[in-house]
């Protein structure tokens, strides 16, 4: 035969390689079922039909850009029962619907998993790991299914699964951010908005919280039945749902926040029954708590909570206790250095920067309020004034004082830098007036040389 006919027979059978090769889909069912201990499984873009099972230790499964698995609603899109298993760069969609079977995006059943860089999208729970000690959640963005909020299930949840770091993840429109029977944990910079809890704590001992945003929740975090707890430099906004609780204890035991901003939620902290233990604590120092509907709240029996370098500012009522009564065996100062109050009308003689008449919360219209929950309605109306004004005018009718600091700061100390975060209103708003008076300041030197022109053609 001539050599042209080879030549046309090897053309011809490179051809219809390259064709099988471009028209053959990717297999991924049958690439985990191949797969061996510590294989890397590229996953090409294109749609992967769920549930899928990964069995293999060491396995790392990555997905190039588009690509999806899509769980078709029925159960879980993907569950993980082999340890150190790394899952990166995939789109995890469509799971069940059922919260009895607690169908989610992505199970994790065993130890050492790293789940990093994928997007979850109409999923009943997200992220869910069930004894799966030692794992890494890391830039994840989990987004739930248009569901009432009792309906949704959780975009993260911590089952018994210890030392998890979370870190990195936006998520959103579910329901809570959980920790349950999971201690040492780390939650660092992760987003949580419109949900039920954005962070959700129980019986999970020596947690720390670090520049989280928790945002437009009912409440941003509940803390509960934990010790251990440590807050520092969150920032939980705008938490207005049927609780509405920038930050909540229960029966919780040694927590320290620090340099957090709670902001404009309906009850900056609340705190019951915490701590629980005679020898625990609760402390916090160096938050911003501003603009919300009430500052703190407490039940009456809370005992051996220390407040101090903190900045109460423009909270509608400072202090509330709910249920009414006297808030007794708390410290609103330490060493000698209590907290700002923007309320406060005491001078500083001595010049040290501290009031030299404690700051009382004595407000008869916040009594009443106490009592009579609906008088909120007419809250910075004048009908308020005038009452306090005839409380202190006719001391027969002042109240007791709800708790007094001692040692009320005469300006608002720094807030704690935030990386990432807002800067605090207080310091937004100071910004913004010299931003104005700046502004009236070019407009009259403009008017006046105008003026000045005018008068000397």
């Amino acid at each position: 035969m001539s050599r042209s006919f080879f030549l046309a027979i090897f053309l011809l059978t490179l051809l219809v390689g390259v064709a099988a090769a471009q028209g053959a889909p990717f297999d991924l069912a049958a690439a985990l079922a191949a797969a061996q201990p510590g294989d890397t499984i590229v996953v090409p873009a294109g749609v992967y039909a769920g549930p899928l099972v990964v069995d293999v230790p060491g396995l790392t499964l990555e997905g190039q850009e588009g690509a999806i698995i899509d769980g078709g609603g029925l159960g879980d899109v993907l569950t993980i029962t082999a340890p150190d298993v790394t899952l990166r760069g995939l789109t995890i969609r469509h799971s069940g619907k059922s919260l009895d079977q607690e169908h989610a995006g992505i199970t994790g059943k065993a130890p050492r998993l790293l789940i990093e860089n994928n997007s979850l999208e109409n999923v009943l729970f997200g992220i869910y790991l069930k004894e799966a000690p030692d794992s890494v959640l890391r830039n994840n963005r989990v987004t739930g299914m248009d569901l009432p909020i009792s309906r949704r299930g959780d975009g993260i949840r911590i089952w018994q699964s210890p030392r998890a770091l979370v870190e990195g993840n936006y998520v959103y429109d579910t329901r809570d951010v959980v920790m349950w029977f999971a201690s040492d944990g780390v939650l660092r910079g992760n987003v949580i908005e419109n949900g039920r809890y954005g962070l959700h704590f129980m019986f999970s001992d020596r947690q720390t919280m670090e520049e989280n945003v928790l945002r437009s929740n009912s409440v941003g975090a509940y803390l509960m039945y934990s010790r251990g707890l440590t807050m520092t430099n969150n920032l939980l906004l705008d938490n207005y749902g049927p609780s509405g609780y920038g930050v909540a204890l229960k029966d919780v035991d040694d927590v320290h926040a620090a340099g957090n901003r709670i902001v404009n939620n309906r009850v900056g902290i609340y705190v019951d029954n915490s701590p629980r233990e005679g020898d625990a604590f609760v402390i916090f120092e160096d938050n911003l708590t501003a603009y919300n509907e009430i500052g703190i709240e407490m039940l009456p029996s809370v005992t051996r909570n220390v407040y101090t370098n903190n900045i109460f500012q423009e909270n509608r009522e400072q202090v509330a206790i709910a249920g009414g009564g006297e808030l007794r065996g708390n410290d609103w100062a330490r060493g000698g250095w209590g907290n700002y109050w923007s309320d406060y009308a005491g001078f500083d003689a001595d010049g040290d920067q501290v009031g030299d008449l404690p700051y009382r919360s004595t407000s008869l219209y916040e009594n009443l309020m106490e009592k009579y929950p609906e008088l909120r309605l007419f809250q910075l109306s004048p009908a308020t004034d005038a009452l306090d004004l005839a409380a202190r005018a006719f001391p027969l009718f002042q109240p007791r004082a709800k708790m007094a600091d001692e040692h009320p700061l005469m300006t608002p100390p720094e807030s704690p830098a935030v990386p990432g975060l807002p800067e605090p209103p207080l310091l937004a708003n100071l910004a913004a007036a010299l931003g104005m008076l700046a502004l009236a300041g070019v407009v009259m030197f403009l008017g006046v040389r105008k003026a000045g022109v005018t008068r000397n053609p």
